[in-house]
């Protein structure tokens, strides 16, 4: 017995030995110098419910999107390039008292785990107190390279006030990343923004300035430098030219999608409202000391699940908005078209020519003011992106023009006229093109303006109604359309009574609308 026992005592040591040596000879993991981070990248968002009925977009798809990335690669990050607080169907909104302003993106994206932003210039459309609320609320980082917080004390960076105190928003940051076999590496970031919203907060500096002089602060301590921008894709192609060193370019403003490649650096934009985004996967190669990106353009549809914890925010505030509209004399889901064609309200087709949706706009101007001899309305003040399906809601009508904003009836001489017509002309693919008058048309051959097949008199005077925004100069190339140009005749009264529908574009389409489909 005693022999057995030592003869199964030595087959067992036999085995375990063996087993020990199987479990220990797995090769380790080596640290081949490279490291692959993932940029999850939106821009352009004034929306967090689906839309074209569900189908597309929906910032609960977007934390979906990201979760699958992480799944992936541990290093991931949200990115988001600008304008997102402004414009909204929820601005003219208040919850709790306030003004809701942003506040329901904010939520949204915070669930959705957004991890970076840069300012848009439609961020400052809100008061100086709404943004400083904002960024108070938010979970995320901003980052700011050459937009400063303008005080009666001086400019000095915005800063963000955290239950730990206050922060500054810095001009650049720096992350550091480290992968599963230990590759470490640095990545070096700068925020940009065009300088187009004027407000009375804020100090701009030359975005091309700011990108040299903090490109070359980073490059030494950095692997890699990405420039997250809110510039026109123009600016975005000179960046590239003028700091040929920087790893990528992840910008905004467009709202269509835009892909260069300037060099060796891909300038990426997404769709905007979260109808696609661009996943761009980083490689660095720490010990050579390159790196390579792989940008993908990844469309948020049916086929990305909802995350439920972010859908619940949405539908929160999608509840709080339904709440309020009655307030300002409109029953959100009252149908006023239930059949014909499909409105196009895609920002790619209204900021070059004329759909069957702007026509609508138009036309119910025009009921509203049957007095006008010309009606003018500025696309940017149509922010739905989208193809309006049927039925066709109050709601629809009001997230379609989220401004709002009175119909302003002004008397204006010929000259300015034709001055405010040919500067819309020229601002094609922009906000500032314009929409009016079927009556109204531009002859190329005699590089004329012609009002019901006449040539506009110069010095003649015209009954205009146009969108209340355009007589502000806000609008791209009309600094001179204001109440002080002496060619402004006369300026008629607002009207705010929500029973007119002059004192809401909204209100005059929905009306124009139901009365159509009676």
């Amino acid at each position: 017995m005693k022999a057995q026992f030592s003869f199964y005592t030595l087959i067992s040591l036999l085995l375990l030995s063996s087993c020990k040596t199987l479990t220990t000879s797995a090769p380790p993991v080596v640290d081949d110098g490279k490291i692959t981070v993932t940029f999850v990248q939106i821009n352009d968002v004034y929306e967090i419910a689906p839309l074209q009925g569900g189908k597309v977009g929906g910032v609960a798809r977007v934390a979906t999107l990201k979760k699958q990335e992480l799944a992936k690669n541990p290093n991931t990050f949200l990115v988001m390039a600008g304008d997102f607080l402004s414009p909204s169907v929820y601005n003219s909104l208040k919850y709790e008292g306030k003004s809701i302003r942003g506040k329901q993106m904010v939520e949204s994206l915070n669930s959705a785990g957004l991890d970076w932003a840069v300012f848009g210039n439609h961020e400052f459309d809100i008061k100086e107190s709404e943004l400083q609320d904002r960024m108070n609320e938010s979970t995320f980082k901003w980052i700011a390279s050459n937009t400063f917080h303008k005080t009666k004390s001086g400019v000095a960076p915005f800063e963000k006030v955290a239950s730990s105190g206050k922060e500054s928003i810095p001009e650049t940051y720096i992350m550091n990343v480290q992968d599963e076999d230990g590759t470490r590496a640095k990545i070096g970031f700068m925020g940009l923004t065009l300088p187009f919203n004027k407000a009375d907060y804020v100090r701009y500096t030359d975005e091309l300035n700011a990108a040299e002089k903090l490109y070359s602060q980073l490059k030494e301590s950095c692997d890699a430098v990405v420039a997250i921008t809110h510039l026109a894709v123009e600016q975005d192609s000179i960046l590239a030219r003028r700091v040929p060193g920087l790893t990528l370019i992840m910008g905004g403003h467009e709202h269509d999608m835009q892909f260069k490649k300037i060099g060796e650096i891909y300038i990426t934009k997404a769709h905007a409202n979260a109808k696609s985004a661009y996943v761009n996967h980083l490689t660095i190669d720490v010990k050579n000391k390159t790196t390579s990106v792989i940008p993908e353009l990844r469309m948020i549809d049916t086929a990305i699940p909802e995350d439920p914890a972010t859908a619940l925010v949405v539908k929160k505030w999608m509840d709080i908005g339904e709440q309020n509209y009655e307030a300002l004399g409109f029953n959100a889901k009252r149908i006023i078209r239930d059949r014909g064609e499909p409105l196009d309200g895609r920002e790619e087709m209204i900021r070059s020519g004329k759909t069957n949706l702007t026509r609508i706009a138009v036309s119910a101007m025009e009921k509203a003011v049957p007095t006008a001899d010309v009606v003018l309305l500025n696309s940017g003040s149509i922010r739905v992106d989208d193809i309006l399906q049927m039925p066709i809601t109050e709601y629809d009508i009001i997230r379609t023009l989220p401004y709002g904003g009175s119909i302003l009836e002004v008397d204006m001489r010929g000259s300015l006229l034709i001055k405010v017509l040919e500067a819309g002309r020229n601002n094609v693919g922009s906000g500032g093109f314009l929409q009016y008058s079927a009556d109204v048309n531009y002859d190329t051959t005699r590089k004329t303006w012609t009002l019901k097949k006449r040539a506009i008199d110069p010095a003649k005077s015209y009954h205009v109604a146009l969108a209340d925004f355009l007589m502000t100069g806000g609008e791209a190339n009309m600094g001179f359309l204001n109440k002080d140009n002496p060619d402004i005749i006369k300026i008629y009264p607002t009207i705010t009574a929500v029973s007119d529908p002059r004192s809401d574009s909204r209100l005059a389409i929905i009306k124009y609308m139901a009365e159509l489909g009676k």
